[in-house]
């Protein structure tokens, strides 16, 4: 099984389905850049905010609703995905079995509990998706986890510019989290993904979701043939193209990830932002 995965993450795109969903091994131009940054700093602005405002008894459900509020009053339509919220123990997904259970709860953010929140919204049919980690109050485990995240993402367009596969590359970060003393909670996540590509797409008809994620994930991805678009242990394709990368690492009673584009070309790998607007505050 893991030798035919290997194979079918080399498929870029579908015979008759490309001429709808082009292949996604190919440089982007200025302008698709454009979009993708106005779509990431949109999303980044909304998580920013949103963590200041949240406060002591407020559920997941609340976080996240206010977080999807701020984005479409924003311009946002539609989703890759709708907004999540993990507070605690559930940023580690923690009790966490079924697809379902992803989906923000009642649960409660007590003082000083780390929380993270996730959103993917699509701005002029461009996607981004970012995660962003904050906790109410100091907090001085998390800050050593940002820290440990900063390096890596210093590294990771190392590893892409290497001759390193993508199944390489998330065994690399693998074993980089467990060797700081962490646990690897992006291997929890549907297919084990540290990433997966971002494409232009269609806003319409926002409203039709499954598990909080719009209809446009699923097409977006398998429609180019989905192993290819997923960045596991078993990727060995092309990675030219744009990535949202999510390493996302535990400690014993909460997790801590960050999330943003990376832009792959024939020549260099660089994030869409060398830094992003609020510096390494967002990390």
């Amino acid at each position: 099984m893991p030798r035919l995965l290997k194979k079918v993450s080399e498929i870029s795109s579908i015979p008759l389905i490309e001429y709808f969903s082009p292949k996604a091994n190919v440089p982007p131009t200025l302008l698709t850049i454009e979009g993708y940054l106005k779509s990431q700093r949109l999303s980044q602005s909304a998580a920013y905010e949103v963590s200041g405002l949240i406060q002591e008894g407020w559920t997941e459900i609340q976080a996240a609703k206010l977080l999807k509020t701020f984005l479409m009053d924003s311009g946002v339509r539609s989703f890759f995905h709708h907004p999540f919220a993990w507070f605690g123990e559930r940023a580690r997904f923690e009790g966490i079995k079924t697809y379902a259970q992803y989906a923000p709860t009642k649960r409660c953010l007590q003082p000083g509990e780390v929380f993270i929140l996730d959103a993917a919204p699509i701005l002029n049919g461009y996607i981004s998706d970012i995660g962003f980690t904050c906790s109410l109050g100091e907090n001085s485990r998390l800050t050593m986890a940002k820290q440990f995240l900063g390096s890596l993402r210093d590294e990771i367009p190392k590893l892409f510019e290497s001759e390193a596969t993508g199944g390489e590359i998330w065994n690399t970060i693998n074993q980089k989290i467990l060797d700081a003393g962490y646990s690897n909670i992006h291997k929890k996540y549907p297919f084990s993904v540290l990433g997966h590509r971002v494409h232009e797409t269609n806003e319409s008809l926002g409203f039709l979701n499954v598990l909080n994620f719009g209809w446009q994930s699923f097409w977006t991805l398998t429609s180019r043939g989905l192993f290819g678009q997923l960045l596991n242990s078993n990727h060995t394709g092309d990675l030219t193209g744009l990535w949202a990368i999510e390493p996302h690492i535990g400690t014993t009673d909460f997790g801590v990830k960050f999330e943003e584009i990376l832009v792959v070309e024939h020549n260099r790998v660089r994030w869409l932002e060398t830094q992003t607007q609020y510096g390494k505050s967002f990390l």
